[in-house]
């Protein structure tokens, strides 16, 4: 891959490997991303248990890695007590999101723990950084959260805390007073979680998805919407996705980007894409198993490169810690309303509609227009006449066009009727289903019964049989001793015939 243009040799919706010059930093998970002015910044993380506190810096153009080195703020009095001393404390489970000219670290498992959430700022210009005193209901101190910016503000959501206590709370931070509120919603929250992942639609809608608990693996998508304060779930189509923790994300415009995560046992090596306006599910590329990106603690950016959206994951552990930068370039989509399926003859009723209205308007506006365009004594060369049988002959194009509105009304009547029959049939279908799946869970269940009762036949035939061979060893035996016996006894009445010829001799 030539470097100078890589981005313009790359295939869409293909994971690519990107070369890269000079060393490279110490491979990790559970760290934090984000890219700014084309450059991916990594903070933290974990390897082998040991918490991590460096900032790698990554160049999209040069495919460099550099290392940032940071100052204390001088006015910081706090660095003592939080431990800046190394400028920086080794962290791993934290969010970070870039604000203004600044990268903002929230939370995480941090090597000297505190029982209130902190919030570190590196400046991108200076490249100085510290703690940034925070106001108000400030959230317990957490790790595997998440945190979305919407307009000026960060939400924060769930998390464990250091006793690993799970969470399922919401926190808003204003990052404009740097106040932090706690969101008291309504309706049925997702159940505690960590290691899941979080987006916003539309600067309305707060979307929670998977994560896990200390036993369970999820797979649900929750909505809090940020007006009313509603948690809901709503119902999702397209392809099946499949319970993980620990996955990656990231939102561009009405899609949202899942990639890796896992149940411990198994990394996922699907890359996922929710249109977040439809609520459907599909499946982007899928990986090889064991692949660097089917794994748990990645994380993924969107980048803009020479016009084109690129996603670019660093990191990650699947058995084997990953240092490797992969990039995606995405399709342009088309950013315009959704479309909706329509039938021909739908689709002919909005022509006739629109056509409709546009002639009503012109017999409103333009003709009077023309009528005063005449008084004015404007185009008096047009005879009225002409005028008039033009008129005429729009009002007759317009009844048409209303004859035929009437008749695709009614042929869509007659295809919503048979939608509905349809729909009707496949409910029937869907209950006889049902019905059937039931029966097949009876025999299945009998069949399980009568193999069980067979096996248990089976073994008592093979004792029968045993049973058998102990018998004819005994009638064998007994034949044996029958046998002896006579022998004997015959062996006894010759013995005595000779003692009585004896006693009759003498």
């Amino acid at each position: 891959m030539d470097i100078s243009s890589w981005p313009s040799d790359l295939a869409h919706e293909q994971w690519v490997a990107l070369p890269v010059s000079g060393a490279r930093p110490s491979a990790r998970y559970k760290h934090a991303a984000a890219v700014a002015d084309e450059k991916l910044y990594i903070t933290g993380g974990s390897r082998n248990g040991r918490f991590l506190s460096d900032i790698q810096v990554f160049d999209l153009r040069s495919l460099t890695w550099s290392s940032l080195k940071l100052k204390i703020e001088p006015s910081d009095d706090k660095s003592a007590q939080n431990g800046l001393q190394e400028v920086l404390p080794g962290i791993s489970d934290h969010c970070m999101i870039k604000w203004e000219n600044k990268l903002i670290l929230l939370g995480g498992h941090p090597k000297k723990s505190s029982d209130a959430m902190i919030v570190h700022f590196i400046n991108l210009e200076t490249h100085v950084c510290g703690v940034m005193d925070t106001f108000g209901a400030i959230p317990v101190a957490r790790g595997g959260h998440s945190v979305t910016l919407v307009g000026s503000k960060l939400i924060v959501f769930g998390g464990e805390d250091r006793s690993r206590k799970l969470l399922n709370d919401v926190h808003v931070l204003d990052l404009q007073t740097m106040t932090w509120s706690v969101v008291e919603a309504t309706q049925t929250p997702p159940a505690p979680r960590f290691d899941h992942s979080a987006a916003v639609h539309s600067e309305r809608y707060l979307l929670i998805f998977g994560g896990c608990s200390h036993s369970l693996f999820f797979n649900d998508l929750h909505v809090l919407d940020l007006q009313t304060m509603e948690w809901s779930q709503p119902q999702v189509q397209g392809d099946l996705v499949s319970p993980r923790a620990g996955h990656a994300s990231i939102s561009i415009d009405e899609m949202w980007y899942i990639v890796g995560g896992g149940d411990n046992n198994n990394g996922c090596p699907e890359t996922l894409a929710l249109n977040m306006s439809k609520l459907v599910w599909s499946t982007l590329t899928t990986l090889k198993e064991r692949h660097p990106l089917a794994s748990e603690g990645l994380s993924i950016c969107s980048a803009v490169i020479d016009g084109e959206k690129y996603l670019v994951a660093f990191g990650g552990y699947n058995g084997k810690y990953n240092n490797e930068v992969f990039v995606m370039k995405l399709k342009p989509r088309d950013l315009s309303h959704p479309k909706i399926f329509q039938s021909p003859a739908a689709a002919a009723a909005a022509a006739s509609v629109t056509a409709a209205y546009a002639l009503a308007k012109s017999e409103k506006l333009e003709f009077p227009q023309i009528i005063d365009l005449n008084l004015n004594g404007v185009e008096k060369s047009v005879p009225q006449k002409d005028i008039n049988i033009e008129i005429d002959a729009i009002k007759e194009e317009k009844k048409e066009l209303e004859s035929s509105i009437v008749e695709i009304r009614a042929e869509n009547s007659t295809l919503r009727e048979k939608i509905d029959e349809l729909n009707s049939n496949h409910t029937e279908l869907s209950k006889e289903l049902q019905s059937v799946q039931g029966q097949l869970i009876s025999e299945r269940s009998r069949c399980f019964k009568l193999e069980a009762q067979i096996a248990e036949l089976q073994k008592m035939l093979e004792s029968l049989q045993t049973v058998e061979n102990e018998v004819q060893i005994l009638r064998r035996q007994k034949s044996a001793l029958e046998q002896e016996m006579e022998l004997s006894s015959a062996q006894q009445q010759g013995s005595g015939g000779v003692w009585r010829w004896i006693a009759g001799g003498t």
